[in-house]
């Protein structure tokens, strides 16, 4: 597990993107959604992996594509935040009933980010749908409660951000992961102490 890597997730329309965005324009490193980025692949290419067509086929690509993107940044010595992360795909599973979760679930086990996730709640005066969002609000909040019992069947404590603004979210967000990051560092201190001892 890499300290250094922070998820922010939370169901459609919520406003986690755009905080992500204010963090990237203060100079952390951002990385965008996975499943967003499938959509727009399967509709060029007229393939068939989406959530509104072969969702099981649709899981299978979003988790491969969360691993790719963990492994590539599992190293980074920096505050990394990824647009939602690998327990998003169990989530996911468990919304459309997918009986067979057990790679889901390993994969969860394996690849760990920090342990403190931040979690943006429904909010209905800014929700909107497009053509990659077609849920509908009542749909978006039954999503976020299953977020939150999966990422914390995976072992994460969630923080729930204040439906504030997005510069208010970020500093929020960088405050909270120093905070974090410290309290990592110190007791990786302590165990080499210990083991020196």
């Amino acid at each position: 597990m890499n300290p250094n890597l922070f998820v922010i997730t939370g169901g459609p329309g919520v406003g986690k993107t755009t905080l992500l965005r204010e963090l990237e324009r203060r100079g952390y490193c951002c990385v965008p959604e996975v499943a967003r980025e499938i959509i727009r692949q399967q509709v060029a290419s007229g393939g068939d992996a989406l959530p509104w067509a072969d969702t099981a086929l649709y899981t299978e690509l979003m988790l491969l594509g969360s691993i790719e993107v963990y492994q590539a940044n599992r190293s980074s010595a920096y505050p990394t935040f990824f647009d939602r992360g690998i327990p998003n795909v169990l989530c996911y599973a468990k919304l459309i009933g997918l009986d067979e979760t057990a790679e889901i679930e390993a994969a969860c086990n394996t690849y760990r980010y920090n342990h403190t996730v931040f979690i943006a709640p429904p909010w209905h005066e800014i929700y909107s749908t497009d053509d990659e969002r077609k849920q509908t609000f009542e749909e978006a909040v039954r999503t976020h409660e299953v977020m939150i019992e999966a990422y914390r069947s995976c072992g994460y404590q969630l923080v729930q951000l204040p439906r504030v603004s997005p510069e208010e979210r970020a500093e929020l967000v960088m405050a909270l992961c120093k905070e974090h990051l410290s309290s990592a560092q110190a007791d990786s201190a302590k165990v080499q102490t210990d083991t020196l001892a």
